[in-house]
């Protein structure tokens, strides 16, 4: 059996931080992709930026294949957001994209401290609605998992559909 690599995605506020410590802690190889593999940076060319927008948090597509390519953990979970996800999102066994309702989506981005992207910025709150009601900024075809249940049993399902998968 092949190792295998899988892509947790999601709108801002949707729980991938929180699903990721949860992989984690329960022996999972789980990567922190906004804090692993993020920069500012073009999401065509992939070159640094002193852009700000969401639209150029991106991801080091180098890095995001060297570790699709180690084979020493069994598999691999890939947790975060990424504006350029379609350079590399083929390299991924399966992709979970975690959704919310509205109201769960605003109260998760009230708790967040302002130093947090999407953080209560208005600017920033408009468009993440924007994406959630137009279902965009994710991968269009991922397995759609309901993120607003407590995490454990989010973690259930996404390790479920991993299994069921194989």
């Amino acid at each position: 059996m092949g190792r295998t690599n899988y892509l947790i995605e999601g709108l801002s506020g949707t729980g991938k931080t929180t699903v990721c410590d949860e992989l984690q802690r329960r022996g999972h190889h789980a990567i922190h992709g906004d804090r692993e593999l993020a920069y500012r940076g073009d999401p065509e060319t992939g070159r640094p930026t002193a852009g700000f927008g969401h639209e150029h948090h991106i991801w080091d597509v180098d890095k995001v294949r060297a570790l699709v390519a180690d084979r020493e953990h069994a598999a691999t979970f890939f947790c975060g957001g990424s504006r350029n996800f379609s350079k590399f999102i083929d390299l991924f066994d399966g992709v979970f994209v975690l959704r919310v309702d509205l109201a769960t989506l605003n109260r998760r981005l009230d708790e967040r401290p302002d130093q947090e992207w999407g953080g209560g910025q208005p600017t920033e709150r408009d468009r993440i609605v924007h994406w959630h009601r137009t279902n965009t900024d994710v991968p269009a075809n991922g397995i759609a998992i309901d993120a607003t249940a407590p995490v454990e049993r989010v973690v259930d399902e996404i390790l479920r559909r991993c299994e069921t998968d194989r």
